[in-house]
């Protein structure tokens, strides 16, 4: 955001009342502070990231699985009608967050849940 575009917001701030036309600069500062101190732009890029790999049905119903035990992609694409192709895509996405990890044996690769307790309390949420 701007310099100009700042204070004019800062001006609406004095015109409201909220901060006095003296304390507007700092009153700025304390509020980037905030911010910062909520959470940092990296940690809710990272965030947001996670949301958006939890804010498909699939990829939700591949976790459920993974709670259950550990499975290769056969085992997910038979459990949920998938093509080997779409499995595999939500299995990635899953595991670029951190929320799913691989174990190589031979040709085949197995996922697990890389913090189950993580998952449980995310597949506990109940939404009204």
């Amino acid at each position: 955001m701007s310099e100009s575009e700042i204070n004019k917001r800062l001006k609406r701030l004095e015109e409201s009342g909220i901060c006095s036309c003296e304390k507007a600069a700092g009153y700025a500062d304390e509020l980037k502070g905030l911010a910062e101190n909520g959470i940092s732009m990296m940690d809710a890029e990272m965030k947001s990231k996670i949301f958006r790999a939890l804010a498909d049905a699939t990829r939700l119903r591949v976790l459920g699985l993974l709670k259950a035990r550990e499975m290769c992609v056969c085992e997910v694409m038979v459990a949920l009608n998938l093509t080997q192709p779409t499995a595999s895509h939500h299995l990635r996405i899953l595991e670029n967050v951190g929320l799913v990890e691989d174990r190589k044996r031979g040709k085949w690769v197995f996922y697990r849940l890389s913090d189950p307790n993580l998952t449980e309390n995310l597949l506990r949420l109940k939404v009204s």
